[in-house]
C-alpha cells in the first residue's frame, strides 16, 4: 500500500504581491476618470436646477417681449439645490448661478447659460427669439469659472 503526503498547496507570497499591486495600478488609473466623471454628474443637475430660468428668458423673449432687467426675471433664488447656491440673471437673461457642494476644485465656481438667437447672439428684445442656449466655459463664454473638464459634454462646445 502506498502512502501519499497530504501536501498544501497555495499561492505564495510573490504571488500574492503581484496581483495587489497590478490591483493598484489599475485603482490608480481608473480613479480620476471616476471622480471627474462624479463632478460632470452633479454639474449635470447644476445645470437642471437652472430649467426655471430658462423657461422664463425663452417664454419672455418668444413671446416678444422686452428683458425685464437684471434680477426682474422672476426666477432667481437663493438656496436652490444642493448644487447651486444662487441664481442671477443680468439685461439680457444670461443665467449665472455660483456653484457649492463639490469639492474645493469646484465650490464658489461660476456657470453661465446664456439664450441665443437664430443668428448666435443674445438676444436684445424686440421680437428676437431663443433659439438655443450656450453653456459657457472659460474659453467661449464669459462668466463661467468651472474649469472645462469638468463641464458635462454639451458645456464643452
Amino acid at each position: 500500500m502506498r502512502r501519499t503526503h497530504n501536501r498544501q498547496a497555495g499561492f505564495t507570497i510573490v504571488e500574492l504581491m503581484i496581483v495587489v499591486m497590478v490591483i493598484g495600478v489599475l485603482a490608480a488609473l481608473v480613479l480620476p476618470g471616476v471622480r471627474a466623471n462624479a463632478i460632470r454628474a452633479k454639474m449635470s443637475e447644476a445645470i437642471l436646477a437652472l430649467s426655471p430660468c430658462k423657461n422664463a428668458v425663452t417664454e419672455l423673449y418668444n413671446s416678444g417681449g422686452d428683458p425685464p432687467g437684471p434680477g426682474n426675471w422672476g426666477c432667481e433664488a437663493s438656496d436652490v439645490s444642493a448644487y447651486v447656491d444662487n441664481i442671477t440673471t443680468n439685461d439680457f437673461g444670461v443665467i449665472k448661478a455660483s456653484l457649492r457642494g463639490f469639492d474645493l476644485r469646484i465650490n464658489t465656481k461660476d456657470l453661465t447659460l446664456a439664450p441665443l438667437d437664430s443668428t448666435g447672439n443674445v438676444p436684445s428684445g424686440g421680437g428676437s427669439t431663443v433659439s438655443t442656449w450656450r453653456c459657457g466655459s472659460p474659453t467661449d463664454w464669459t462668466g463661467t469659472t468651472v474649469p472645462a473638464q469638468f463641464l458635462p459634454s454639451s458645456c464643452r462646445g
